[in-house]
């Protein structure tokens, strides 16, 4: 697996005799012989436990979606198997076969697995950071073609380009064969497939999809969680955003059952940032995906439960005496319930009045910058449509890749973005400004792309053309509230008003008209627009939960916590 040797014993630590022994006080079972060659689980399994290893050896087995199998890791006494989906009950993303001599080894299911790394610091410790490197380490060698799913299709393809970031943004490995290409054309016609079923994704565990949707992936890689209708939740988080995933983190710590829904993947919009270098302690900056990677695995260490991707479509109110107060209704047809519910939705990227700009999302009209956009427009003359802080940082991250980018603004930058981001983009010989313009007009279809857009000065009322292929639209967010169904207060804009901004009666600082139901995060009105902000706000309304389960539910079961297996 592509770990430095530097990060080997990170990656694949050896408990000492006194580890192990306290360990196996957490185990959900007793140890097992498995025979020379036994099959301890198999790739795309769900639910599976990790196993300690106790004597013996055994050996982690990545299949790629072409078929090629290669052993990654061999684990000897005192290793545990797995990496981070062994804590969430993902499906798993190598099989584990018994070594030449055969392996003793006892298994720890998620909730004791979890129990372990809560309840020794320093095992659980050394589990998370081996747990996270492996998944890098998967991810990396996904890149080369080495492990995870398959696609196969057209580089510059919406849906590639819609699947390819659907991994990423979950953290899932994979990589890509052109259709095109000898290795491509050679998959296409040895598994007979037309044209129009393009793209392929082939899963881990040999299933082949056509064209899937996102819902299609995760299913075929086991991300979907089997929601069980008959639970209530006393937290339900709608968005995985930084405010969603503080809310998971801290309500899951505390003993409340939480559980975390989002359309796409965890991070939100901060998620696609290629760097975020104002968040308080890291100077260097860090990514987007990296910072929300982390939240993450974070909250599932304490057991919340993320639901992706999963849309909720409304929000159902049933009155302070039902014993789920409030349910939400999905897409895959489920109904989550629950005693309380945060809003952490955030915004939805907003999209410039132009009739066929729906059609060219994915096909050379982008709202983020990832690098899958960056690989696409290498070397090439791109446009960027936005003043704001998210708009500088991808022009810090695409200008060096490109060979030239317009800046398209209304205002000058002073008024809009932060000042680090102005000096840099300054020192970039490859940026040039425009400002006062506005764009008006899209060209191209969603099969030839992108071929131009026609921009307008708002002072003049003058027209001018540009020939870009590559644009990114950087123009601002509008809440994402829809799905609220009247149940709460919301101003003019959509944002959703809480605390004293809801003008009668006595609300904590972060709930909605509708006792019970909080907002944080970019959703919410009066909201500072930035992580740290967002991130606080998670923090917070955990608190002002617990308040209003002990005002209002009444009962010192419900806000007890929630139980975790322990040493026994």
């Amino acid at each position: 697996m592509a770990i430095t040797d530097a990060r080997r014993e990170q990656a694949y630590p050896t408990l000492s005799t006194f580890q192990i022994r306290m360990a196996r006080r957490f185990a959900s079972g007793e140890p097992r012989r498995f025979g020379p060659g036994d099959i301890v689980y198999e790739i795309g399994t769900r639910n599976v436990p990790a196993w300690l290893v106790l004597e013996g050896s055994a050996d982690a087995i990545q299949r790629a979606g072409s078929g090629r199998s290669s052993v990654i890791a061999s684990y000897g006494t005192g290793q545990f198997t797995g990496e981070t989906n062994q804590l969430s009950g993902h499906a798993t993303l190598a099989s584990v076969v018994a070594g030449d001599n055969g392996v003793t080894a006892i298994p720890f299911d998620a909730p004791h697995l979890r129990a372990l790394v809560i309840g020794s610091a320093d095992v659980g410790e050394a589990i998370m950071r081996a747990y996270i490197l492996r998944r890098v380490s998967l991810i990396q060698e996904g890149q080369v073609g080495g492990a995870g799913s398959i696609l196969v299709g057209r580089r510059d393809d919406p849906d590639i380009v819609r699947l390819s970031g659907f991994l990423t943004r979950n953290g899932y490995p994979h990589s890509l064969v052109a259709a095109c290409e000898a290795e491509g054309r050679e998959l296409v016609e040895r598994l007979g497939i037309a044209h129009e079923d393009l793209p392929l994704m082939i899963c881990p565990n040999g299933t082949l999809l056509r064209n899937p949707s996102d819902a299609d992936a995760a299913s075929c890689l086991g991300i979907m969680p089997d929601l069980d209708p008959k639970n209530v939740y006393d937290v339900a988080v709608v968005g995985a955003g930084p405010a969603g995933l503080a809310t998971a983190v801290y309500g899951a710590s505390e003993g409340l059952s939480v559980l975390v829904l989002d359309s796409r993947a965890f991070g939100g919009q901060a998620g696609a940032s290629a760097r975020i270098e104002n968040y308080l302690g890291f100077p260097t900056g860090i990514s987007g995906q990296a910072l929300a990677g982390r939240a993450f695995n974070q909250a599932t260490k304490f057991g919340a439960e993320l639901a992706i991707p999963l849309t909720v479509g409304k929000l159902c109110c049933h009155g302070p005496e039902s014993e789920a107060p409030f349910s939400l209704e999905l897409s895959n047809g489920c109904t989550a319930r629950a005693r309380s519910i945060v809003i952490a939705s955030g915004a939805r990227y907003r999209r410039p009045e132009i009739t066929n700009v729906d059609e060219l999302e994915g096909a050379g009209v982008s709202y983020w910058a990832s690098p899958i956009e960056a690989r696409l427009c290498a070397g090439e003359e791109v446009t960027l449509v936005g003043g704001g802080n998210s708009a500088g940082q991808a022009v810090a991250y695409l200008a060096p890749q490109v060979r030239h980018l317009h800046l398209v603004v209304r205002r000058p930058l002073e008024q809009t973005m932060s000042k680090y981001l102005i000096d840099r983009i300054a020192g970039l010989d490859n940026v040039e400004l425009h400002v006062g313009s506005e764009i008006v007009g899209l060209h191209g279809d969603r099969e030839t792309g992108l071929t131009g857009a026609t921009f307008r000065d708002a002072r003049t009322g003058e027209t001018e053309e540009c020939a870009s292929r590559h644009l990114f639209l950087f123009i601002g967010a509008d809440p994402n509230t829809s799905w609220l169904d009247g149940c709460v207060a919301i101003d003019p804009k959509g944002f959703v008003l809480t605390g004293d901004a809801i003008g009668h009666g006595e609300r904590l600082p972060l709930e909605t008209s509708c006792p019970g139901i909080f907002a944080v995060g970019d959703a919410r009105a009066g909201s500072t627009k930035r992580v740290a902000a967002a991130v606080g706000e998670g923090a917070a309304v955990i608190a002002q939960i617990h308040s209003f389960l002990v005002r209002n539910v009444g009962s010192a079961s419900i806000v007890a916590p929630t139980p975790i297996p322990g040493p026994g």
